[in-house]
């Protein structure tokens, strides 16, 4: 492989396996620089490798909350036998299509995630007075694609999506999550990406999370008025800031590393009308989470 595909392969791994509980992941993608020898093929990244650890994040209770919590966050990031396992929030994707070595990269597998939202760590009472949600646990297909050189020779810019449904007969709805991401090295022991997203949902998604029917009405005093979605449609926007600190000071082997996660996202439609958020909560959600792994 050329050796600007192998360091932005081998950064882009390691940053996202540090980050393996938040948004997103970097597959690794290609530019052509033949001339160039290529010293890293036997770096951690050239076979088989596992990324673990752990991290806490600092988020809003439920979407559409303005109290926040702290979260655990595990890491889990890899590759075997030509399948490469790619973070999620709170939950992973299977890429099974091979690396590129030139021109767009391509991503195609299965993602999947576990969603728990207002399940627990409910910390305003008026919500808390209504009861808690069942976890909804999502699957579905995934694919995206790379373009690397756009600025420099070791960057790259991702655009992808995930599908998926519930299977567990929570929300029993579908999800949308479109995203574009430009990431690029800023020095042999940092890296950064910077990320936009959204979200797309059917009607069954927004009934289960945003609806307030007469009977919850009542329950709370009328604190919560009556509220209807109108159907499907985009429930958030929003842009994440990473930034990966390799401690050896090369982000191109394994060992242990640092991330550190800023991300802001705005509620839409029916998700920021909704009373939990427009009475007992904020439209506008922000995150921060921070994060240590080992790479073997």
């Amino acid at each position: 492989m050329p050796v600007a595909n192998r360091i932005r392969g081998m950064t882009q791994k390691k940053t996202a396996a540090l980050a393996a509980a938040s948004l997103f992941a970097f597959p690794a993608t290609a530019m052509a620089q033949d001339e160039v020898p290529d010293p890293y093929a036997d770096t951690v990244y050239s076979g088989d490798y596992l990324s673990v650890g752990v991290g806490v994040a600092l988020n809003p209770s439920y979407s559409g909350s303005d109290d926040y919590v702290v979260t655990p966050l595990p890491i889990v990031q890899g590759s075997y036998r030509g399948v490469d396992i790619n973070p999620r929030a709170g939950g992973l994707a299977l890429d099974f299509l091979p690396d590129a070595e030139e021109g767009p990269g391509f991503d195609l597998g299965v993602a999947a995630r576990l969603r728990s939202d207002r399940v627990d760590q409910i910390k305003d009472p008026v919500v808390l007075g209504l009861g808690k949600l069942d976890r909804a646990v999502e699957i579905g297909p995934t694919a995206g694609v790379s373009f690397s050189g756009v600025l420099n020779p070791y960057d790259s810019v991702t655009v992808s999506t995930d599908l998926r449904w519930d299977v567990a007969g929570a929300h029993s709805g579908m999800v949308v999550d479109p995203s574009v991401a430009y990431f690029t090295p800023v020095s042999q022991a940092v890296a950064g990406s910077l990320t936009f997203s959204a979200e797309y949902a059917d009607g069954g998604f927004h009934d289960y999370y945003y609806a307030v029917s007469p009977a919850q009405n009542v329950a709370t005093g009328g604190e919560l008025p009556v509220f209807d979605p109108d159907g499907g449609g985009f429930t958030r926007a929003g842009v994440t800031l990473l930034m990966g600190i390799d401690l050896d000071g090369d982000l191109t082997n394994g060992g242990l590393g640092l991330v550190v996660i800023g991300g802001y996202s705005r509620l839409l439609g029916d998700a920021k009308r909704s009373p939990f958020t427009s009475v007992r909560g904020s439209a506008d959600q922000f995150l921060g989470a921070v994060g240590v792994g080992y790479t073997f």
